[in-house]
């Protein structure tokens, strides 16, 4: 390995270091950004290199910029209590109840607008339900981050690491289904069953329920409408094999376009709520990624999988899946979803292994707290309502949720090939 792959090397692993422990408690992004700048001005990437892989993030920058109007409208306008509010009645004062009830619409949330749209739409909704039947919140909380990566491959659109792996060779919706279905109900229903057993003991009891629901605004119904649209507009784009980013973005625009002129309020109230800077940690990760690539990374791996294809298919998408579930953690899983994207590029294997590379990058990242987007959108969103996890805390949840999960997942798709 010559000294500037070695380089390249020192320099993305302490940038993700720092984006996993947040020395000094800076944000995750200035660690990212940082590493990305580092690379540049010590002309290990050249700075087109560079501009040309923060370019390869623009939908999805797009897309998390819309879904976040989307929250913010949403959290501003109301729509999380009068969510929370009925969330709670339908639990009836009990907490298991509670808990079965947001897992299931942590599913649908997920299936049809995203796992980042649960994380930062979902979750305020969910720590106001907390708030308004007095239980405690983590619990529920941590259903947000699991299922927004469990059920994150049950549609194309479920995550935008879906479309970042196959790039241009995404699956028609038939197809998909076909093949990934049986294994989303095994890693929804296992997350679901280890989650609850980790948490049986913070579901004892019962909470005071029969609240009054309050009325929802005109502000509050339409950011309801904006979000309700978004879904649709994204599975119509999706059925037509469209980047999704730019429609969310507009509908995300929309909606708080139609609040503020019906309020006559002005925009930067509302803009500087936004925790922007998850843009930036995401382009800095890509710029850390295409530096890997250039020290022969894709080869190397593309040759490790066709070396596997060729003694057994099923062991080297085994292997794989449960290689990229790991990986993912320490680089995040769209930084990942692009290395295997690129390595299948080069590979050209049986859908069976890519396939479970995709199960890989999207259930694995349940292991850790910087594994997924999600999962630190997730973060930002329960900080700011003053709920903090550390990442030893979601680390032992995640050693319990996430492997039986990703097993039977994997499995279950050898199972329908």
């Amino acid at each position: 390995m010559s000294q500037t792959s070695i380089l390249i090397w020192i320099v993305a692993i302490a940038a993700i270091a720092g984006v996993i422990a947040r020395p000094f408690r800076l944000p995750e992004a200035i660690w990212a950004v940082g590493g990305a700048l580092l690379l540049v001005l010590a002309r290990l990437i050249p700075l087109g290199d560079a501009l040309r892989a923060v370019g390869k993030g623009i939908d999805v920058y797009l897309f998390l910029a819309g879904m976040m109007l989307l929250s913010e409208v949403a959290r501003r306008e109301g729509l999380f209590d009068w969510v929370a509010t009925y969330a709670v009645n339908a639990g009836r004062g009990s907490p298991k109840r509670l808990f079965l009830l947001v897992y299931a619409v942590g599913v649908v949330v997920t299936t049809f607008l995203s796992n980042d749209a649960t994380a930062v739409v979902l979750t305020p909704a969910v720590f106001a339900a907390t708030r308004k039947a007095k239980v405690a919140p983590l619990p529920f909380l941590l259903i947000c981050a699991f299922i927004a990566n469990a059920a994150s491959f049950v549609l194309p659109i479920s995550n935008p690491a879906n479309l970042v792996l196959y790039a241009d060779r995404t699956p028609e919706l038939a197809d998909w289904l076909a093949r990934f279905a049986f294994p989303s109900l095994m890693s929804i229903v296992a997350t679901f069953a280890a989650l609850r057993f980790v948490e049986r003991g913070e579901l004892e009891g019962s909470y005071e329920s029969d609240i009054v629901q309050p009325a929802l605004s005109p502000g509050g119904w339409t950011a309801f409408a904006g979000i309700v649209l978004t879904a649709i507009a994204l599975l119509i784009v999706s059925s037509f094999g469209m980047p999704l980013g730019l429609p969310t973005a507009i509908m995300g625009g929309l909606t708080m376009l139609g609040v503020l002129l019906r309020d006559r309020a002005s925009p930067w109230p509302m803009l500087r709520e936004i925790s922007w800077s998850v843009i930036l940690l995401v382009a800095g990760l890509f710029v850390l990624v295409e530096a890997l690539a250039r020290t022969g990374l894709i080869a190397v791996l593309a040759s490790l999988l066709q070396a596997g294809a060729k003694h057994s298919v099923n062991m080297t998408a085994t292997a794989a899946g449960a290689a990229i579930a790991l990986a993912g953690n320490l680089t995040n899983n769209l930084p990942s979803g692009l290395v295997a994207s690129l390595t299948l590029a080069q590979a050209h294997v049986a859908q069976r292994i890519t396939d479970a590379l995709l199960i890989g990058v999207d259930l694995g990242p349940n292991l850790s707290i910087t594994g997924s987007l999600a999962t630190i959108l997730w973060l930002l969103a329960i900080r700011r309502e003053g709920e903090t996890v550390t990442f030893r805390q979601f680390f032992k949840v995640g050693a319990v949720v996430m492997p039986p999960a990703l097993l039977l997942a994997l499995g279950a798709r050898l199972l329908v090939s």
